[in-house]
Formats: structure tokens, sequence, C-alpha cells
């Protein structure tokens, strides 16, 4: 059930400790820290101090089955993919008022800010269920609705979109064309176009932001299946794609070629290197390890043992702590950074799917413009 259209009751202490005035009242170090902000399926936004790291309130979601989560690189705006009812959600990240509805197609999953943009994925021929491996059943998901995925029998076909979204006109001004079951996004180092993972398709796709066109198809059948997380390394000269049904990722150089096929835990999906470009994490879900690279070598540092269904991470602003969204574990992992021990565990029991911070880290959703 959705939650009224403001915060919670303890959330208010949250909103007014975001707001400039409050931040100048706060000590230095909360103010510094920033706040996390976790999407939980099964019901709002979390919100954690980063200085405490303890949660501090929950903001609406302003719909049902929210997934995707960003933040604006100045702060202003939380955007929140509902997949109910196919709207992003534009909050004032400070009140944690809605400010608007922005309808932009059925089942909206992964969003991506730049500027006041938003780049929300949204796949009208998803049934919820994550297709089958070959020779398998599908694996049952929550109300038919958990994960992202198509249904093999599914009579539609159509293919999925990233719709553009004017944050501030509050307006879809262009919708991109991609594949079947478009999931990750992110930005090309030459700002001028996006690649996306196209999971059903097993495509890698890199399109003109300006246009839409397809400039690059990457097929990934002869290195794995289904392509879900991607990331560029933070010089900009490779990139990072993660094959969930054949436990590998693989990895692009700067024109877009596979250079390198690396094995990994099960299920990999989330992946984002730390900000120094030294390291590279990959959350293996099913093996339940947030897995370390060495970023230039990829040879394998550590395995952290996580929990359940943990997809989504994301760095501390400081760098120090990693908080990863565990949905079947029921809860946030703190690993620190340096040690990559877990530290801490926050409950959260909706089913948290994805989380972001600001001010804005490197993390599986997102990362610093």
């Amino acid at each position: 059930m959705s939650m009224p259209s403001r915060c919670r009751p303890r959330a208010l202490a949250a909103a007014f400790a975001l707001s400039l005035g409050a931040a100048l009242a706060l000590p230095a170090h909360a103010a510094d820290a920033g706040f996390a902000y976790v999407s939980n399926q099964n019901g709002d936004v979390s919100v954690i101090d980063l200085a405490t790291l303890e949660p501090s309130g929950s903001i609406s979601a302003y719909g049902k089955e929210p997934r995707g989560i960003g933040v604006t690189a100045d702060g202003k705006l939380l955007v929140l993919a509902n997949r109910d009812g196919g709207r992003v959600a534009v909050i004032d990240r400070a009140s944690g008022k809605l400010l608007r509805h922005v309808k932009v197609g059925s089942n909206p999953e992964f969003v991506r800010t730049r500027g006041h943009l938003a780049f929300v994925s949204y796949e009208p021929s998803s049934t919820g269920k994550a297709p089958p491996k070959a020779g398998a059943k599908p694996e049952a998901k929550a109300g038919g609705k958990e994960g992202p995925g198509k249904d093999d029998d599914d009579e539609n076909h159509e293919p999925a979109h990233v719709a553009v979204v004017d944050l501030d006109q509050g307006k879809v001004v262009r919708s991109i064309k991609g594949g079947m079951e478009t999931e990750g996004i992110e930005f090309a180092a030459d700002g001028k176009h996006i690649i996306v993972t196209n999971e059903a398709d097993n495509t890698i796709a890199v399109h003109e932001i300006a246009t839409g066109k397809v400039v690059k198809t990457i097929d990934t059948k002869p290195y794995g299946n289904r392509p879900r997380g991607i990331k560029m390394a933070p010089d900009g000269k490779s990139y990072v794609a993660t094959l969930e049904f054949s436990n590998v990722f693989i990895v692009l150089d700067g024109d877009y070629n596979v250079v390198k096929t690396v094995k990994t835990g099960e299920s990999p999906y989330g992946v984002s290197f730390d900000r120094a470009g030294e390291r590279l994490f990959v959350a293996a879900a099913k093996s339940k390890t947030l897995q370390v690279f060495d970023a230039k070598t990829y040879a394998p540092i550590k395995d952290v043992p996580t929990g359940n269904r943990c997809w989504h991470f994301s760095f501390t602003p400081d760098e120090k702590n990693i908080l990863l969204a565990c949905g079947r574990s029921n809860e946030v992992i703190v690993i620190d950074a340096r040690t990559l021990e877990p530290v801490k565990h926050i409950a959260d029991s909706k089913l948290p799917w994805g989380v972001v911070t600001y001010p804005k880290s490197m993390g599986s959703l997102d990362r610093p413009e």
C-alpha cells in the first residue's frame, strides 16, 4: 500500500535536516556526510543518515512498487520509478513533497539523472517475471511482479524504451527505442551517447542521446546471456557489463569492442568502480557476495559475504562505506570500503531494491556528475 502524500512523522526531522537552513545548523560532520535513499519495492523510500548510519525516516513513494531511483546533482530532486501506474514521481528531496508525476510507460525500472533530465527505462512487454535459463522453469517472483524480465510466451514483444524526462517541465521530451527488456543505462565518456543493456535480446546498444539513433550494437551471446549492469570506468576508457545468466562480466574498450571476459559468482547484476578506478565491485546475487576485482587486471581481490537478492549498492560520499540493498534479507548491509568487511546491518522489511546518496557517489545506479 502506498504511503500518504507526505513524509511519515519520523521523516520530518530528516526532511528538515535536509533543508539548507537545517544543514547550516547541524554539526559539520553531519551536514557533510549526507543521506542515502533506498527504494523499497513493497513500500516507500527509506532515508539513512550517513553521519550515524541509522535510519532517519522515510519518504512516500507516491505510487506502488518503486524500483529505479535517482537524485539530481544539485540535490533538489529525487526521482522514483513506480512500476504500478507507469509513472515517475518527481519529489522535492528536502521536504519529501511530491512536485509532479510524469507518465512514461509500462513497467518503468531503471533511472539515471543528468542535470535536470532523467533517463528512465520502461518495458511494455515485461510481465515482471525473469525469463528462465535454458531447460529451467521461470523463477517465481513476489506477486508476479518482483523482478524485471520477459515471459517467453508474451505475445506483445514490444521493444523497451528509454524515456528522457525534463524534470522541470514535467514531461517526456523524447523516447529512445531500445531492445527487448532494456535494463541498465550508462552515459558514454563523450557525453553524447548512452549505452543500454537489453537483457532479453542479449545485446548492448549505443544510442545518440539527441536523436535516439543506434550507432552500435554488441551481441553478447558469444560471451554470455542476459546483460544487466553497465558501468563506465572513471577514466572513460572502458566499460564493464554483467551477464547475469552466464556468471561473467565483459570488458569493452572505448570503441565498445569486447576485449575481455571475466568469471564471476552466480547471477552478477549491479556493478561499479570506486572513484579512483582502482577496484571494481560486482553484486553476485545468488552467490550472496559482493565481489571485488582489481580494476586494471580484473584479478579477484575478495568476495564479501552479503545476503539474499542483493542487486544494487552505493558508496557513501566519503568513500568510507558501501551500502548494499538486499531485498530478500530485508536489510541494507554496510561494508567497510577499506577492509571489505560487513560492519552493520540496517533492517528494512519492505524489499529494498536500489540505493543512491546525496551528495552523489559511485554506485550501481549512480555516479557523481
